[in-house]
This record gives structure tokens, sequence and C-alpha cells, in this order.
């Protein structure tokens, strides 16, 4: 893989423009069909909420905000993609400079404030999508200006339920002033009522993303909500507000942080929300994930699937199809037949 030569010339890009450029460049690369995001029919293959997943590696929400590349991302080893956030209307979202890589501690600290060309544009690149390889999710969020956020969140699960082949709401964004307070219990409840109504009974499962940043109170509402509401999953988790030991120069802008340094706390969150839920609803791990190790012990501790973003910055388009084909080595190693034998299983 030529990544390695173009790193740092890439590096010496405004993150931001680079980031474009990276998505200019997927939207023109011919498509291709990786092996690592195929039929679903290998070891790898697992289901979760009636979809089948080709392999538990997925790209996190953040990457494809507006939906424009998911054809490539599978193209790249993917099982799953999950595109935006959306959000109803367009928005320019937060001033810039808002995207600082932390190359020191291979982390990455954004206040992007949920930027993306709102929801009529993502509809119509989304329209003609025929089913790929893998499972396409669609992350759904609020206006910054929004009067009602509950509404929101109702007309965009109305709006791309039939889009997608799961939504997630997202509710954990440090971004956008006072969207976490949806995360309380009353919040949360109203919330998802109304997103359950919007949905009706035949739309597409419903996700819900969670902060890292969360009291073991916190931990235990959500979880009995997720297990009472109809819930298909929890994603564990977003960007954390907390600053670890951090080396670069840049560790003390504002946003939320991802990366290496939020490993552990991620990885620790997914072991709080099983033991919570009693291993009763299936999770997602993202947070700091840049190798098979990562996601086998995201997976061991209790997640059916995992997904990754900031680690590509360092690591390149190479990093899912590496990840997925040591996942098959580590399960060998293991004594695994499935995924699913694995999950929990620490």
């Amino acid at each position: 893989m030529l990544f390695p030569l173009f790193r740092p010339a890439l590096f010496r890009i405004d993150p931001e423009r680079a980031h474009r450029l990276t998505i200019a460049m997927l939207k023109k690369a011919p498509k291709r069909r990786s092996p690592g995001a195929g039929s679903g029919s290998g070891r790898l293959a697992t289901e979760i909420a009636g979809l089948r997943f080709p392999n538990p590696v997925g790209l996190a929400a953040g990457f494809d905000k507006d939906a424009e590349v998911p054809a490539a991302m599978f193209g790249l080893g993917f099982g799953a993609v999950e595109v935006g956030s959306i959000t109803p209307r367009p928005q320019a979202g937060n001033p810039r400079p808002r995207l600082f890589r932390l190359v020191e501690d291979r982390a990455v600290i954004n206040r992007m404030g949920f930027n993306n060309g709102g929801a009529d544009a993502a509809v119509q690149r989304l329209a003609g999508r025929r089913h790929g390889p893998g499972v396409l999710g669609i992350n759904i969020g609020a206006n910054k200006d929004s009067t009602d956020r509950i509404a929101e969140y109702a007309a965009m699960t109305r709006r791309m339920a039939p889009l997608a082949d799961y939504l997630a709401v997202n509710i954990s964004s440090p971004n956008t002033p006072g969207l976490r307070a949806l995360q309380d219990e009353a919040g949360l409840t109203g919330l998802l009522d109304a997103v359950f109504e919007a949905r009706g009974t035949e739309g597409p499962p419903v996700f819900l993303k969670v902060a890292p940043d969360l009291e073991p109170a916190d931990i235990d509402a959500i979880a009995r909500i997720a297990l009472s509401s109809g819930l298909a999953g929890l994603i564990v988790s977003n960007t954390t507000i907390s600053r670890p030991a951090l080396r670069s120069a840049y560790a003390g802008e504002t946003g939320g942080l991802s990366g290496a340094p939020l490993r552990d706390l991620a990885l620790e969150r997914v072991r709080n929300f099983r033991k919570a839920t009693g291993g009763a609803i299936p999770l997602i791990g993202v947070g700091g994930i840049s190798t098979t190790e990562d996601a086998w012990a995201r997976i061991r501790a209790g997640a059916s699937l995992v997904q990754l973003y900031s680690a590509m910055v360092y690591e390149g388009p190479a990093l899912p199809g590496r990840i997925v084909r040591g996942l098959e080595r580590l399960m060998d190693r293991d004594g695994f037949g499935s995924i699913a034998e694995a999950v929990g299983s620490e």
C-alpha cells in the first residue's frame, strides 16, 4: 500500500482540507468489491438485529457525513458503513479550525458541529442505491438551532428509514450544545418513543449512540431504557470530552477526542454496558480501535460489532481489510468457530 509514502505530504495539509481531498479521491476511484465485505457466508459473518453483517468491522459515522462514498468504503473491506450525522437542514457547523491531528498521541480532536448538506441532499444520493455487499447505517442528528430536537429526530427517522439498513440515533456528540442532555432518563424515553412512532412497525432497526463520559447511574438508566424500548443495540461510544495525558500541542483544544487515547475508556464502557444489560442487547464497540488486537479485545469484552475511523488517519485505507483478516487468525488461535461465540468471552 502506498499510503506510508503519501502520508507526510497529506499531513502537511490542513486536516479538514485533507479529509475533503480524500472524499474527492474516493468518489473518483474505480468501484471494487472487496472479499472482506462479501456475501456474508464466511466465518466472520454475524447477524445482529435481523441484519447479516459479512464481517464485524464497520466504518464509524463522521467520515462520510454526506453519504458520498459508501460504495467505496465497502470496497475497502468494511462489513458495514455508517454515514452521517445527517440533520434535517444543511448547516455549516462550528467555526474553523475545528479539526486537529494529535500526531504524537495518534489521536484527533474535532468540534465539527454536525456540518453536513442536510437531509434533502443525502436522500438524493441514497435513493438510487442498490443493496451492496455490506450493511448501510444512517446516523441522524438534529440541527444546532432546533427549537424541538425530539421532533427533528422523528422527522429524520421518517425520511431516512426507507433508505437505511439501520438507523443510528446520535445524541452523544459533544459539539452541539445541550445535545447530550437527551441521554438523561426522561429525555431519552421521550426521544425514543418519538423515534419508534415515526419509524413504524416495518422500519429498520434503531441503534443508540452513547457517550463514553457517563456515570454509573447514567449507564444503568440507559441500559434499562434500551432493554424496554425496542432498541436493537447500543453504539458504545462517541468521542470523549475528557483529556487523558496527551503530548500534542493541540491537547488543549476543545471538542471530542478520538483515537488511541480513547481506547481504554471505550473498552471499559463496553464492559459496563455488557454488565448493565446482562448481554441481552447487542453492543457496537467504537473508540480507539487501531489494530486487530484492539478489535478482538472489544469483541471479547461484549461487542458484537466494532467500528473505526480515526485510526485510518494514521494507518490508511488498508486498515479495515487488515483487521478483518487478522480477526480470522485470532479466532483460530483462541478456538472460536464464529464471531458470535467470542462475544463477551473474556
